[in-house]
Order: C-alpha cells, then sequence, then structure tokens
C-alpha cells in the first residue's frame, strides 16, 4: 500500500528517489528535496509507492483521492461477494411418509437454488433408546438428497438431535 510522505516525515531516509510524476510518467532520479519541492509546485502529495525498491520510488499525486478509489474498489469487491445462505430442515423419526416427501422435496429446493442445506433430526423422549432408526431415517435421507447436494459427512449425535450438512452441486443449480 502507498505511504504519504510528509515534510517533517523521520521514517523516511533514502537521499534520492525514483520520481514519478502525476500523469504516471517516470521523470528522473531525484534528491527527495527537489521531488518534494516539485510536489508542492504542483499543489499535490509525495507518495511512497515502493519502498524496497532501489532507489525507493515516489510519486506526485493526489492521496485522498488514491485512498477514496482504494475505498471504493474495495466495497465493490464486497458487494460482488455474497455469504452462502444455510437452510435447514427437521425431521422426527415417528414421520409420515407425505411430510416425509415434502421436507424433502423443499430440501431439494433449498440446493437448487445454491443454498446450503442442513438436515437435523430430533430425538424426543423414548425416541433417544432407538437412535439406530434414527440413523436409518439421516442415511435414507441423505440417500435421497445425494443427486443434488453433496453431504458434508456423516451424520453427528449433538445432544438429542442428528444433524448433517450438505452442500449443492455445481451443476444441478438454475
Amino acid at each position: 500500500m502507498a505511504k504519504l510522505l510528509k515534510p517533517g516525515d523521520r521514517t523516511f531516509t533514502a537521499d534520492e528517489v525514483r520520481l514519478i510524476g502525476q500523469d504516471g510518467e517516470q521523470l528522473d532520479i531525484v534528491s527527495y528535496a527537489r521531488a518534494r519541492e516539485l510536489a508542492q509546485e504542483a499543489g499535490l502529495d509525495l507518495v511512497l509507492v515502493s519502498e524496497k525498491a532501489v532507489p525507493p520510488v515516489v510519486r506526485i499525486m493526489d492521496y485522498g483521492k488514491l485512498v477514496f478509489e482504494q475505498k471504493k474498489n474495495l466495497k465493490a469487491q464486497r458487494k460482488n461477494n455474497q455469504a452462502q445462505k444455510v437452510k435447514e430442515v427437521k425431521f422426527h423419526v415417528n414421520i409420515d411418509t407425505n411430510d416425509y416427501n415434502i421436507k424433502l422435496k423443499r430440501g431439494i429446493e433449498f440446493l437448487q437454488e445454491g443454498c446450503r442445506l442442513k438436515l437435523t433430526l430430533m430425538l424426543r423422549g423414548r425416541e433417544m433408546a432407538h437412535k439406530d432408526i434414527a440413523f436409518e431415517l439421516m442415511d435414507r435421507v441423505m440417500a435421497d438428497l445425494a443427486e443434488y447436494g453433496d453431504s458434508d459427512g456423516k451424520p453427528k449425535m449433538l445432544g438429542r438431535s442428528i444433524t448433517v450438512g450438505f452442500a449443492p452441486k455445481a451443476n444441478k443449480r438454475p
């Protein structure tokens, strides 16, 4: 990143610098004091572009405009980045066939929209004693969703619920 060189700056110690004009043309290798004079005559700032070069490269330009342009570009980049949305579908062990199909259809829609999907199977009361049935149901759901998304791994038991994540497949998006 470019650094503004102020008149009394003690951190910059080079005697000679490679000077670039306000139009982008390379002027010459001049003394630091002469570069400072040229910048003041132009009514602009002296900006350190490359400190590690031999001799260091400085440019005559409006530093405030440079900072503004950099912030504007950063904001435009952030605007184009879209956060990944996570949708959740919850199941229970004693789900009926029609309810299962509706929830499965909803999960497929989420994956086709490009959203991540979190499947949660909630266990209530004595259902905790039949975790094997719950894992069989989760395997069935994962098999039905396999062509629309990729699972993040095997289902995991967290307290009274079993969860697994799905990422949409790239070729299934609209």
